[in-house]
């Protein structure tokens, strides 16, 4: 006999639907880069424009999204409070940025933090441009692939937290020349919190031509240094490198 759900089982089902389609909207919009209309957030994220207009009165209510002049919908103020106290919560802001302005200050290729996003996804949470003329095109808030580049390899590879074997200075360090982009090359090393777990990772990337064997020995004993005062400031423990 198939079991009937009581009306409260069937609200609360259709509370998380409501929960789950209002966050694909707010991340279809964040991802999106500009403003979009209502066509356009349909297209995107599956749904009936009956639908998304209900859910949208709801979230422009709660100031999470708004709704243009021209007609367009955007990221409300309610995701820059979202935004800061994540940084705030965290204390990632003044552990991590004063080792991507060290890093620039010592002649390194552009760095940036990235973090986990999904099982597909990393996200990047900051970045800085070197001092070098040419750069690689990466700004806060870009998803990019968790499977290429060396960023992506430090969130996979140390994605249960720190291991407890001893570490060769060569286990933290990861590379990628011309995974994500063929014209690009990067360094990461990971940074961890308290009970050793992973926050994220700390890059440096820039055109592949300027990384040689020398530039890339140099700028990994830097990301070395980098993210072990950056997992010190976060109250972490550097792993012991043997």
């Amino acid at each position: 006999m198939s079991k009937v759900l009581s009306s409260d089982s069937s609200e609360k089902n259709d509370g998380v639907a409501a929960v789950d389609r209002a966050l694909v909207i707010a991340t279809s919009l964040a991802n999106s880069g500009s403003a979009l209309t209502l066509t356009e957030l349909s297209l995107r994220t599956g749904m009936y424009k009956s639908t998304l207009l209900r859910l949208l009165s709801s979230l422009e209510k709660a100031g999470l999204v708004v709704h243009r002049n021209d007609k367009r919908y955007a990221l409300g103020p309610l995701a820059f409070v979202f935004g800061r106290a994540f940084e705030q919560t965290n204390g990632l802001q003044d552990a991590i940025h004063p080792q991507l302005v060290w890093l620039v200050n010592q002649g390194t290729e552009s760095p940036s933090f990235h973090v986990r996003n999904d099982d597909e996804h990393r996200l990047c949470l900051m970045r800085i441009d070197s001092n070098h003329s040419t750069l690689d095109r990466i700004r806060p808030g870009d998803l990019l692939p968790i499977d290429r580049g060396a960023a992506g390899k430090v969130l996979t590879s140390f994605g249960q937290g720190l291991p407890a074997k001893t570490l060769n200075a060569q286990d933290l360090l990861f590379t990628s020349f011309g995974e994500r982009d063929p014209l690009c090359g990067a360094i990461a090393a990971p940074v961890f919190g308290p009970s050793a777990s992973l926050v994220g990772a700390l890059s440096v990337s820039g055109p592949l031509e300027r990384f040689s064997e020398l530039a890339v020995s140099r700028m990994k004993s830097l990301m070395l240094k980098a993210a072990q005062e950056a997992t010190q400031n976060l109250g972490g423990k550097w792993p012991l490198v043997g």
